[in-house]
């Protein structure tokens, strides 16, 4: 099996894709890791000082996996300047640009494409909503008239209240163990690792973090 961008340490990655970049074969790539009716979510990476094509793109919500300086070039000619840490989240509207990774380290990020003329999901309005019902472990980065955005945070060996969500992508930061009670009473055991994504059609749960540390997830709830 060939080595990935995830699978080698991040220094050593570092090392590899700036030798192919001198030898004129820099590496880029995108990776679908979840394609319905709703989303089309890619796994973005780029090497140093790298180029992209000019593309277009849906509406969609960003969640960086690493620190990030880009320089945007719209269809119209404008450059903007782009610097993201590692766990930001952006929404952009749908547009056609190029980019350029103009610092000294690969970068990768989570794409979630919201594509247009899709079905309406479930679930929306949530009534246990956890934004209320736990406003200090469901903060809300994000939201408009096509996504609410959490960043919801989950203390070692603390369960959180029961609540809902409707159907939503989560991306998650930190590495996590939870088990998560569902409203018809079945346990499911959920670890991850970072930078792994999953889809949810939408549920009622409970979630209780049985790690040893502070574990860290965005969910992007469709409306």
């Amino acid at each position: 099996m060939g080595l990935t961008y995830r699978s080698v340490p991040r220094a050593a990655m570092r090392i590899f894709l700036l030798s192919s970049c001198l030898l004129g074969t820099c590496l880029a790539s995108e990776k679908t890791e979840i394609d319905n009716a709703w989303v089309h979510v890619v796994r973005v990476t780029q090497t140093p000082h790298e180029k992209s094509e000019m593309h277009k793109r849906p509406a969609t919500v960003v969640v960086y996996l690493s620190a990030l300086h880009q320089k945007i070039t719209g269809a119209d000619g404008k450059v903007q300047d782009l610097k993201k840490k590692a766990g930001d989240v952006a929404f952009f509207q749908a547009a056609s640009d190029s980019e350029e990774n103009v610092s000294d380290d690969p970068l990768e990020k989570i794409v979630v494409e919201l594509k247009p003329g899709s079905p309406k999901t479930t679930g929306w309005p949530v009534k246990l909503d956890p934004v209320k019902l736990d406003p200090q472990h469901h903060p809300v980065p994000i939201e408009n008239d096509r996504v609410r955005v959490l960043r919801t945070i989950l203390d070692p060996h603390v369960k959180g209240p029961l609540h809902e969500h409707p159907s939503y992508v989560v991306v998650y930061l930190t590495e996590l163990h939870t088990t998560m009670t569902l409203g018809d009473g079945r346990k499911i055991d959920n670890p991850r690792k970072p930078g792994e994504v999953a889809w949810r059609d939408a549920l009622k749960h409970e979630t209780e973090n049985i790690g040893e540390k502070r574990a860290i997830e965005i969910q992007i709830e469709l409306k």
